[in-house]
């Protein structure tokens, strides 16, 4: 990691504004450069995601085929159990991950045998040497100290776009309650997961306002996903365009280059992604992805693990190996 240059937290929207804006390679070039002085270019880390819980969810997050409320051809899945997901959490190591991440369709958590079993499986997975990392919906502090002392690493919980657009695709929470599950979350001493969608009918600008809020957390998200919308044909968005490459490509160096210690994760979408596709994405910056063995991403479609085998090889990338980050 590169000491020499602190890491700002003070970035204003005319600044991620220029760095957005430059010409495409150029921009490309310049997330380059700042990847290879904080990070090892060729190593990409490789997280598996398990949904533990599908569906019946009482949100109604416009992009979601897990919400109660949409006709979607996904079946709802009660919690699984603990023995069953740390099995699955064993094959994902066998295979390469370093990160294992448990994901449950809840609006939020509550203190229940449910969470127990969560505890549980937290416990059983950290067991493994593997970071573990969980997407469970709102939680409070006590909540969250709880899954700290049970040896959660990260929790996921996207801000999806800008505070502006927000209401725009949910109404069933706000933004301030994201940003307050995160608040709990960092509070507890467990890294942050948190990034966003493309392709909900935002403006760049709605993009670059997402990055700045990212950016201006008094530390930054360790981790930040950028997603494509992935489809799901029930849902109000589930008719709407792919995302463009060159798109994802921009949020990706520019989140590089404002977020240099963080890992930024290429996420949803990769199944719409030739590997040269993937590549460019790599080139600005990504070093991150969710594989799987099922071939799906929670309950959308995601490269496996033979096709991520294969295009790993061809572009000469190696999974990391697992570090503990202060």
């Amino acid at each position: 990691m590169n000491l020499e240059k602190p890491i700002r937290t003070d970035w204003t929207m005319d600044e991620i504004k220029s760095i957005y804006d430059q010409p495409l390679l150029e921009l490309v070039y310049q997330a380059a450069t700042v990847h290879r002085q904080w990070h090892q270019p060729l190593q990409v880390q490789v997280c598996t995601l398990l949904s533990v819980k599908t569906g019946g969810c009482t949100e109604d997050c416009s992009y979601c085929g897990q919400a109660a409320r949409y006709h979607t051809d996904i079946k709802v899945k009660a919690l699984m159990s603990a023995e069953e997901v740390i099995s699955c959490a064993k094959r994902a190591k066998e295979a390469g991950s370093s990160r294992f991440c448990m994901a449950a369709a809840w609006r939020e958590v509550r203190d229940n045998k449910d969470f127990d079993r969560i505890l549980e499986m937290v416990e059983g997975v950290n067991e493994l040497g593997l970071e573990v990392c969980c997407t469970l919906g709102m939680l409070t502090e006590h909540q969250a100290l709880r899954l700290q002392k049970a040896g959660l690493y990260a929790y996921n919980h996207n801000l999806d776009s800008s505070e502006g657009f927000y209401e725009e695709i949910i109404s069933t929470r706000t933004f301030g309650d994201r940003l307050n599950t995160i608040d709990n979350v960092r509070k507890a001493g467990i890294s942050i997961c948190s990034g966003g969608i493309l392709g909900l009918g935002e403006s760049h600008t709605d993009r670059m306002a997402m990055l700045l809020t990212l950016a201006t957390m008094p530390k930054h998200p360790e981790s930040v996903p950028i997603n494509a919308l992935a489809r799901v044909k029930g849902t109000p968005l589930g008719d709407f365009p792919k995302v463009e490459l060159w798109d994802m490509v921009r949020m990706i160096a520019t989140a590089r280059i404002i977020m240099p210690a963080s890992i930024v994760r290429l996420s949803a979408g990769r199944a719409e992604m030739e590997e040269a596709e993937q590549a460019w994405c790599f080139m600005a910056g990504a070093n991150s992805v969710f594989t799987s063995e099922s071939g799906t991403l929670l309950v959308t479609p995601n490269p496996g693990l033979i096709q991520d085998k294969i295009m790993f090889k061809n572009l000469g990338l190696k999974p990391m190996v697992k570090e503990v980050r202060e």
